[in-house]
């Protein structure tokens, strides 16, 4: 199959993202991978829709994902009609073009809905994923599942929110990624407050979520397959992120330690609740946040720490994932 990788840019991919592994799984069991650029669609009037791509063929050798990555971005783009692209995978990070090049994300959204209407198969459907560009998409979950939640740019909203809670709360961007902007405020700890606020509601809506106490423990990255926990004999695709000493955040990139997860009867039951929707809304790949019986985020554009769970479980998710992905583009085709 052809299978093309929408990302931010190329020079800003990483041999440890998730998208460079799956790339590598790819062009390993003998598809063609192209890379997408947000910046690199183009529509033309003879109502031809496609991108200019960074294209590694079948016939090329690459080792390991350093090379990868080398071989991509020495290329010269080439211009690709969507009806030779088997299927568009969405994977770029919103937030990191929504300063530099605010157009970018909401741009790329239409053009693969276009994609989409030709006739590529577009994970994950972006129809959805308008829905879920922040995380007020985990309000269209059931309440049982959710954090107490408020979303406000308003500093007398955050005052209330924390008076009704038991001791304290977690301020993030409504719209971020990554643990950025994450603060923990303590009830009796107000003094920076109203500055907090203004930092985060700088570039948007801010979330209140209550404080768990399990979060203390970090938090488990799980992921879901077609709606379905993906595992593979009997070790689930799920990572244990366990902060740094005297930080809240347990994003490994911001120095959190990735561990073997612990997956429990609690867990499954809280990722049943979801499994559901996200199916119905063409969420092919999902990574969902919990922290004890509640699910912190559910990341739908590039859930990341993929590589953590194939080392720590000694599993190759990643050529799970490939495999998966061309049955059921073999099944739509002939459907």
């Amino acid at each position: 199959m052809n299978i093309a990788f929408l990302i931010n840019q190329t020079h800003k991919e990483s041999i440890n993202f998730t998208t460079t592994l799956l790339a590598y799984k790819a062009h390993k069991k003998g598809h063609q991978v192209l890379y997408i650029g947000l910046a690199d669609f183009a529509y033309h009037n003879d109502f031809t829709v496609g991108a200019h791509c960074r294209i590694l063929n079948i016939t090329e050798t690459v080792d390991n994902e350093e090379e990868l990555l080398a071989n991509l971005r020495s290329k010269k783009k080439e211009f690709v009609d969507a009806k030779h692209i088997d299927v568009l995978w969405i994977r770029y990070d919103p937030v990191l073009d929504m300063i530099s090049r605010p157009w970018a994300s909401a741009t790329a959204l239409q053009f693969a809905q276009l994609f989409k209407r030709q006739g590529t198969w577009v994970i994950n459907d972006p129809d959805k994923l308008l829905e879920a560009t922040n995380k007020l998409y985990l309000e269209y979950f059931p309440k049982d599942i959710r954090p107490k939640t408020l979303v406000t740019r308003s500093y007398e909203d955050v005052i209330y929110f924390l008076d009704q809670q038991e001791n304290q709360i977690i301020l993030k961007p409504l719209k971020g990624s990554g643990g950025k902007n994450v603060f923990l405020l303590k009830k009796d700890e107000r003094h920076n407050l109203k500055q907090t606020v203004e930092v985060i509601a700088r570039d948007g809506y801010l979330l209140a979520q209550e404080y768990l106490p399990a979060a203390a423990n970090g938090d488990i990255r799980f992921f879901l397959l077609d709606g379905l926990p993906l595992m593979v004999d009997n070790k689930y695709a799920a990572v244990h992120r366990v902060q740094q000493k005297g930080d809240i955040r347990s994003n490994i990139h911001q120095g959190g330690e990735a561990k073997i997860a612990d997956i429990d009867a609690s867990i499954l039951q809280t990722v049943q609740q979801v499994s559901e929707k996200l199916k119905e809304d063409g969420m092919y790949f999902v990574g969902l946040d919990i922290v004890g019986d509640k699910i912190m985020e559910i990341n739908v554009f590039s859930p990341g720490a993929l590589l953590y769970a194939n080392t720590l479980n000694n599993i190759d998710y990643a050529s799970i994932i490939i495999d998966d992905l061309a049955t059921k583009l073999k099944h739509r085709k002939s459907s």
